[in-house]
């Protein structure tokens, strides 16, 4: 939206040409999301704890350490999150770029299922909200629609999906892309959800996640670096990059007030919303399978779940003393802190392994 004004302001304030560059108003976004989320979030505090007297419902199955010490503690951070990157979006990004309307859809809408889901488990006291099955309908029929609007209004979007650490090796799903689209998209939603567990857990590893994003939707969207890498030269991706600064400057501010011991939770408004952006961003940009290394601790606290539910129902017997992951280590008697700062490495880890791909065609 700036971008207009500046437009208009460029020939009386040459200064203002810096802003016609992505990495420029990448930062500003970054700037602009913190600050709205910092500042808006005593009040947010105070307001929930008004209103939810009993915070966020905890499992009474839970680390009985864990249900002490978060219980009270309101829920629905999110919603700052959530204005905080859609506010800086609509600022700083071209706003005739399809993408930037795409993710901006899609983010919106996983919070608002989240939001729903929050509103029952806060106003029944009970930690079971929105059913599991109409979430996951309602996250399909979403994802289907913006991957669908991609495939059709978007140029130059193909339905190839490309693998990494292998040179010009790519694979044409055809139909079958929407699917697959769905279902990266889905799946990321509900890692990042799952990991939402601790204090200031999850909103690290998406900002680490989101920002090896940012990189890459620069790299896409410039046919130089496109080239000089050898991988797919998306047109207009670029601009992505800021959605990804407002993704971690939202995070930066939430932070301050979600890190141990948190004084307010994103909810499901925020790990549905984040984890829908970074799925949606990386079928943008084609890098689907790099996700599964990028977002690698995502996706071991979701098999963690997948494999103890299985293992329970054929033998009887759990693998893990609880799941997600990150609980297991909390009844194995590891500190919050703990958890939380090795969580915190390995998502970092894993991030550069994942950028490397991009150098290693």
């Amino acid at each position: 939206m700036l971008i207009l004004l500046i437009d208009e302001l460029i020939s009386f304030f040459p200064l203002l040409n810096a802003f016609a560059y992505i990495s420029t108003r990448t930062v500003a976004a970054t700037f602009t999301s913190g600050l709205i989320v910092f500042l808006l979030s005593p009040p947010m505090i105070r307001f929930l704890k008004k209103h939810q007297k009993n915070g966020q419902p905890i499992r009474a199955d839970g680390p009985k350490r864990h249900i002490i010490e978060k219980s009270g503690t309101p829920t629905m951070g999110g919603v700052i999150i959530l204005l905080g990157v859609i506010v800086s979006s609509l600022l700083w990004a071209d706003l005739s770029n399809k993408y930037i309307w795409v993710v901006g859809f899609v983010a919106l809408f996983f919070g608002l299922i989240g939001f729903y889901d929050d509103y029952l488990k806060v106003f029944n006291s009970s930690s079971h909200g929105l059913g599991s099955i109409y979430k996951i309908i309602l996250q399909i029929f979403i994802s289907i629609i913006s991957v669908y609007f991609l495939t059709r209004h978007v140029a130059d979007f193909d339905q190839v999906v490309f693998l990494p650490f292998l040179k010009d090796v790519s694979i044409n799903l055809g139909i079958f892309f929407i699917i697959f689209s769905t279902l990266v998209i889905v799946g990321s939603s509900n890692s990042v959800n799952l990991t939402d567990g601790l204090d200031g857990l999850a909103i690290m590893p998406v900002m680490i996640a989101i920002g090896s994003f940012g990189l890459i939707t620069y790299l896409t969207g410039n046919i130089l670096f496109s080239e000089y890498l050898n991988i797919q030269y998306m047109p207009g991706s670029g601009e992505l990059a800021i959605v990804c600064g407002a993704v971690i400057g939202a995070g930066i501010g939430f932070l301050w007030y979600n890190a141990p011991p948190a004084m307010i939770f994103m909810g499901d408004t925020g790990s549905l919303s984040l984890g829908s952006v970074i799925g949606i961003i990386a079928v943008i940009t084609k890098h689907e399978f790099v996700l599964l290394i990028i977002g690698g601790l995502f996706v071991l606290e979701a098999t963690s779940v997948i494999v103890q539910v299985i293992s329970f129902r054929l033998t009887g017997k759990r693998i893990f003393k609880m799941a997600p992951l990150h609980h297991h280590f909390e009844q194995k008697g590891w500190s919050e802190p703990t958890i939380v700062i090795r969580f915190w490495i390995i998502s970092l880890i894993l991030a550069l392994v994942g950028l490397l791909t991009l150098k290693l065609r």
